[in-house]
């Protein structure tokens, strides 16, 4: 087993979103000990974002790249190549404004290419990433689940499926800013939940 995990956080340090996805892998790795595990933290590593000149790099054919060109390609072409080699992804997901981090919005922008992660055809678009196992912690200070206001997770179900990846497993840590009782609560609940999808 390959497993692909995606600190998404823009801390480096004290990030809930990253502790919890810290302990689902481990909890994947106690259960599966041969399992491989790639960390890509993108607030240690951000993945730059998708700008005019990395359209330029990616619109221009290989050979024909210059060498600022070709690093910027090979940076996302690093990141497809850990996401199609996953069997199991875990997306550490921190709720900013209502979305997700820049952090995780580059890294999405990086592994989402054409004829490399999904494809166009006659019947339509048609996701490339299948056969993936996807557990998202999401942590938000306030409480969101179910609500018209949880427009994060509408987003990373239609993008994580639009690339194939529509096995997914949500995990919600919520109330994280409202008191210390309330991110008890809110850690705890996040716990038995790890604990039930894993069972």
């Amino acid at each position: 087993m390959n497993i692909l995990q995606i600190n998404s956080s823009a801390r480096s340090q004290g990030s809930l979103s990253s502790r919890l996805a810290d302990r689902l892998v481990a909890s994947l790795r106690a259960a599966h000990p041969q399992a491989r595990l790639t960390l890509r933290d993108l607030a240690a590593r951000p993945h730059p974002a998708l700008d005019e000149m990395a359209l330029q790099a990616l619109f221009t054919p290989a050979e024909q790249r210059n060498a600022e060109q070709s690093a910027r390609v090979a940076q996302d072409d690093a990141a497809i190549d850990e996401i199609k080699a996953a069997d199991v992804v875990v997306i550490g997901a921190p709720m900013y404004n209502f979305g997700v981090s820049t952090q995780l919005k580059n890294w999405i922008d990086a592994i989402s290419r054409a004829r490399a992660t999904f494809e166009y055809t006659a019947d339509g678009p048609r996701g490339l990433l299948t056969g993936k196992k996807v557990y998202v912690v999401l942590t938000r200070g306030g409480r969101y689940r179910d609500t018209g206001n949880d427009s994060q997770v509408s987003y990373l179900r239609t993008v994580l499926g639009f690339l194939g990846m529509t096995d997914i497993e949500w995990v919600y840590a919520e109330g994280l800013a409202l008191g210390p009782d309330a991110e008890r609560e809110g850690l705890a609940d996040a716990e038995r939940q790890i604990e039930a999808a894993l069972a």
